[in-house]
């Protein structure tokens, strides 16, 4: 082994960064932007492994073959930030984001003490501080985890410490049986929790909506009264803003009056939908958010950092380190040169945890406050501009006469299926439709965008389109129009 392989200071590994660092800028970021570009060239499984090469051997292989390499995997990757791309609730990297988080690898550093992470330590603390103002938290604070499943995942967790702080020790077992709530069209995170945290997902109980997807307080109300009935213990209600099909903000009001009543603690899911609470116009989606207990929030989704930035506030400051910490002597020593307030890392169940942050913070100080509020706004509008693009256009029927969020779902009705009786045998030829149209631009690589029925409302597939990408247009809400009808026609 020669160590100079390994060192930055040396020529040859210098010149392999030049040259990676061009391959990335002329390759993989310029060309996202392009909307003649492909959104994806799709291949099989199989065949993206074969052109891959993807078997390590014994022997290395040259640097001119690993950039050959890194071409190829850019080649047969999605391109998230391509116009055209809505196929996720996230888009494009934000450039300052990027700077973050190139920074953020390179200085490869572990959050979780200020002596190794002095200045991740500084940031997070202040973004933490900054988002809880923004959600109305008097003296809040969090912690970055490892996506929004894990934030909701952490708000059971902080809710169970919360109704009983002994089961710290003795576990879940050694009381009545305790609950989860939840809306019926809330993310699947949930039963993973209930399952990794031992609950089980018999104890999720299921609240209704209404026909916009908003949960129904006065079901909620129903359903803890029968939970006590039932000598069960309801120890959290978990709210979504921007729910993932419908883009539906729950009624956080009527909920928050709920929890109260009942002492159950008030999860809010924000990943998606949490953006809105950067603009003066928009923020009222959320009204009631500052009464809730936590609050999770994806800042790689609407305000377009990197993934992952998925943050998760807690309104009580210390709750988090008094739920989570166990205090490692060879990590958390009491006698050091500096205040170990700023040893943050026993804020959550991980030990070593990745630096988000500066991907946050450089974005965010880039941008500045109005900046971030403008690029969800502008979704916004565009999402609007789509939604009477898709009502105004034969062929197309809208899921709901109008969307809270940027999630705008629809189904396409080919000629062949126009005028006849919507049976049951008709709308499950309309099932069809959207996975034979999403195959034929996958195939093409013109644009992508999501599709799925939803089983709570009896709707068969449709789609859902994303907007959320600040390089869009309303041409590009067009060309989704456009593109459906030459590649649907013929289905």
């Amino acid at each position: 082994m020669d160590p100079r392989d390994y060192s930055y200071a040396e020529p040859e590994i210098q010149q392999f960064v030049k040259d990676f660092s061009k391959l990335i800028q002329d390759e993989a970021l310029t060309p996202q932007t392009d909307p003649n570009t492909k959104v994806i060239n799709f291949r099989q499984p199989l065949d993206l492994q074969k052109y891959l090469d993807v078997e390590i051997d014994e022997e290395p292989v040259s640097r001119e073959k690993l950039l050959e390499l890194g071409r190829r995997v850019i080649d047969g990757s999605v391109v998230s930030g391509h116009p055209r791309f809505f196929n996720q609730l996230y888009s494009g990297i934000d450039p300052y984001s990027l700077f973050g988080a190139w920074l953020a690898e390179v200085l490869n550093c572990n959050v979780h003490t200020y002596e190794v992470a002095p200045v991740m330590v500084v940031l997070e603390n202040y973004i933490f501080k900054k988002l809880s103002s923004i959600i109305g938290y008097q003296d809040g604070e969090g912690v970055f985890c490892p996506g929004g499943s894990f934030c909701n995942i952490m708000a059971i967790h902080l809710a169970k410490l919360k109704y009983d702080p002994t089961l710290k020790q003795k576990g879940v077992f050694s009381i009545q049986p305790m609950v989860l709530l939840t809306s019926e069209d809330a993310h699947y995170s949930i039963a993973k929790g209930a399952n990794f945290l031992g609950f089980g997902t018999d104890s999720i109980i299921k609240v209704k909506t209404d026909d916009k997807g908003r949960v129904k307080p006065d079901d909620l109300e129903n359903k803890i009264q029968q939970c006590k009935q039932n000598k069960t213990t309801p120890v959290m209600f978990m709210a979504t803003c921007g729910t993932t099909v419908l883009g539906a903000y729950d009624d956080l009001e009527g909920v928050a009056d709920v929890c109260q009543r009942h002492n159950v603690w008030m999860h809010v899911d924000a990943a998606w939908g949490g953006g809105v609470m950067l603009s003066d116009k928009l923020k009222h989606l959320t009204k009631g958010v500052e009464r809730s207990d936590s609050v999770a929030w994806n800042i790689h989704k609407m305000s377009g950092a990197g993934i992952q930035c998925s943050a998760l506030v807690v309104k009580e400051k210390g709750f988090l380190e008094k739920c989570n910490a166990y205090r490692a002597e060879y990590l958390f020593q009491p006698d050091k040169l500096y205040d170990t307030e700023y040893d943050i890392g026993d804020r959550t169940v991980q030990c070593g945890r990745k630096n988000d942050v500066l991907k946050v913070w450089l974005m965010w100080k880039g941008r500045g406050d109005k900046a971030m509020a403008a690029r969800v706004e502008k979704a916004f509008d565009n999402a609007k501009y789509l939604t009477e693009k898709v009502r105004s256009t034969e062929g197309f029927r809208l899921v709901l006469p109008e969307y809270q969020c940027t999630n705008i779902s629809f189904w396409y009705i080919p000629p062949r299926l126009r005028g006849k009786e919507e049976t049951p045998e008709w709308w499950q030829e309309v099932a069809k439709i959207a996975p034979n149209i999403k195959a034929r631009m996958m195939l093409k690589g013109s644009m992508m965008i999501g599709y799925q029925p939803m089983s709570t409302k009896g709707l068969v597939n449709f789609f859902r389109v994303i907007v959320g990408n600040p390089i869009c247009e309303k041409s590009d809400m067009d060309f989704i129009v456009e593109e459906i009808v030459r590649l649907g026609d013929t289905v």
